[in-house]
C-alpha cells in the first residue's frame, strides 16, 4: 500500500496535485534542486507502488516472444527498484547539494509533457506519474539514459555504454512514440551496424571528433 493513500483519491484530485507538482519541478534551476523535488515525490510511495509497476509492465509485454519478454522483464523490474533505492540512498545523504550543473529548457519542458500524459487516460495516475519521476531522475540527475544499459530490444540490441558514451537502438525512433522519453534522453543512436565504434582509450578529442561524425554522417539527433 502506498504511504499516502493515493489510491484513495479521486482521479480529479490525483490529476490536479500531479500538475501542481510538474509546475513545480520545472521550476528547477539546477541538477540537485531537480533531484530533492524529485527525491521528495518519489519517497512519498513504498516499495509495494514499485510492485505495481512490475506488475504493470508485465501486462504489457505479456504478447511478446518468451524469450525477449523475460529479458527486457528482468532488466527493467532491476532498473525500477534499483532506481528507487538510488533515491533513496541519495536523499538520505544529502547528495544533491553539490549538484549545480543548471537543467536546460529542454529538460523543463518535459514536465509539461508529463503533466498531460498523466492527468488523461484511465491508469491510475499516481503509479504513471512514479514513472515518469524514475525516468527524469535517470535522465536529468544523474545523466543516464530512461533505458538501462542492457535494456534489450526486439533484432538483439541493447542500450549500451561504450568509452563514456550511452548509445540507444531507438533512439531516432522517438517520433513513433506516443509521449516518448527519448527526446530527453542523453543517449545517442546506436550506429547503424557495420559503422565503426568509439575508438578504445581514445582521448576526450576523438571522442568528441567520433560523436561529431556520428551525428553529421549517420544522421544522429541525441
Amino acid at each position: 500500500m502506498s504511504l499516502f493513500g493515493f489510491t484513495t483519491k479521486n482521479s480529479t484530485d490525483a490529476c490536479r496535485e500531479i500538475a501542481g507538482e510538474c509546475r513545480d519541478l520545472q521550476e528547477a534551476t539546477n541538477r540537485g534542486e531537480l533531484g530533492a523535488k524529485i527525491a521528495i515525490l518519489v519517497l512519498r510511495h513504498s516499495p509495494a507502488d514499485i510492485q505495481q509497476m512490475k506488475r504493470n509492465f508485465s501486462r504489457k509485454v505479456e504478447d511478446l516472444a518468451p524469450e525477449y519478454r523475460e529479458q527486457l522483464t528482468r532488466k527493467i523490474n532491476e532498473h525500477l527498484l534499483g532506481t528507487f533505492q538510488t533515491i533513496r540512498l541519495r536523499h538520505q545523504q544529502g547528495a544533491f547539494g553539490a549538484m549545480k550543473e543548471p537543467v536546460t529548457a529542454l529538460q523543463q519542458s518535459y514536465w509539461a509533457m508529463v503533466a498531460g500524459q498523466c492527468t488523461t487516460g484511465d491508469s491510475n495516475p499516481r503509479i504513471r506519474f512514479l514513472n515518469y519521476l524514475l525516468a527524469a531522475f535517470c535522465m536529468f540527475v544523474q545523466n543516464e539514459p530512461g533505458h538501462p544499459v542492457g535494456t534489450p530490444f526486439p533484432g538483439g540490441d541493447t542500450v549500451q555504454l561504450i568509452e563514456g558514451v550511452y548509445y540507444c537502438p531507438v533512439r531516432e525512433k522517438a517520433g513513433d512514440v506516443d509521449a516518448a522519453i527519448c527526446p530527453f534522453c542523453p543517449a545517442l543512436q546506436t550506429p547503424a551496424i557495420g559503422y565503426l565504434k568509439p575508438p578504445v582509450n581514445a582521448s576526450p578529442h576523438q571522442k568528441q571528433e567520433f560523436i561529431r561524425n556520428c551525428h553529421d554522417f549517420h544522421n544522429f539527433n541525441g
